[in-house]
C-alpha cells in the first residue's frame, strides 16, 4: 500500500527586477510562501526556484555571479543575503528596524503578520533586535482579540514561541467559529423543515 504524497500548491510569485519600485522584502515573503506551498525542501532547488523568479538587472546579476562561481549561492539564505547587499539601498536596515518597531497586524491574518515580522527581523543583521523586544513588538502589534489576550497571559521567551502559540490559538478559534456556523445552519434548516411540515398539517 503506497502512502499518499503531501499535496503541493503551485503559487506564482512576481518577478524581482532589482529596480527601486520593487520591494525586496515583499518579494522574499512571496518567495518563502511559494517554496513552502510547493514543498521545496532541497536547498539547491530552493535557490534555483528563487533565481527563476528574477528578471532584468537582478537576473543579469545572478547569472554573472554563477558564471564566475557556480557555487556562489550555497543556500537560500546566502542567496537572499547577497541579493539584499546588492540591491537594497544603504539605509534599508534602518528603515526595516523602524518599520519593525511600528508594525501592526491590521487586516492581515496572524500567519501573514508573523511572516512579515520574520522577514523584517532577518533583514536586520548588523545589530539584531533582542528576542524579548521582538516578542513585545509582535504581541503589541497583534489585533485586539482573543489571540492577543491569550498571549498576554503567558511568559514567552522567543519570537518563534510567540508566533507558534498565536497561530495555534488563531487556528483553534477559526475551527470553533466554523463549527458554530455549521450548527446554526443545521438548526435553521431543521426549523425551516418543521415550519413547512406544520403548514401542511
Amino acid at each position: 500500500m503506497h502512502s499518499r504524497r503531501p499535496e503541493t500548491l503551485k503559487i506564482d510569485i512576481s518577478k524581482y527586477r532589482g529596480v527601486e519600485e520593487d520591494s525586496l522584502l515583499r518579494w522574499f515573503v512571496e518567495l518563502d510562501d511559494a517554496i513552502r506551498a510547493r514543498r521545496i525542501d532541497d536547498g539547491d532547488m530552493q535557490v534555483a526556484f528563487a533565481q527563476s523568479n528574477l528578471a532584468g538587472r537582478a537576473k543579469t546579476w545572478a547569472l554573472g555571479l554563477k558564471l564566475h562561481d557556480p557555487y556562489a549561492f550555497g543556500s537560500l539564505e546566502v542567496f537572499k543575503s547577497r541579493l539584499r547587499q546588492t540591491f537594497e539601498p544603504p539605509r534599508a536596515e534602518f528603515k526595516d528596524r523602524t518599520e519593525l518597531l511600528k508594525l501592526k497586524q491590521g487586516k492581515r491574518d496572524v500567519h501573514a503578520y508573523a511572516q512579515h515580522i520574520r522577514h523584517l527581523t532577518s533583514c536586520i543583521s548588523s545589530n539584531p533586535v533582542d528576542e524579548h523586544t521582538l516578542v513585545s513588538v509582535f504581541m503589541q502589534g497583534l489585533a485586539d482579540g482573543l489571540v492577543k489576550t491569550h498571549l498576554f497571559r503567558l511568559e514567552l521567551d522567543s519570537l518563534e514561541q510567540a508566533i507558534s502559540i498565536a497561530e495555534q490559538e488563531d487556528f483553534s478559534l477559526r475551527q470553533a467559529r466554523a463549527t458554530r456556523h455549521h450548527i446554526v445552519n443545521r438548526d435553521d434548516m431543521t426549523a425551516e423543515v418543521q415550519s413547512r411540515w406544520n403548514s401542511v398539517m
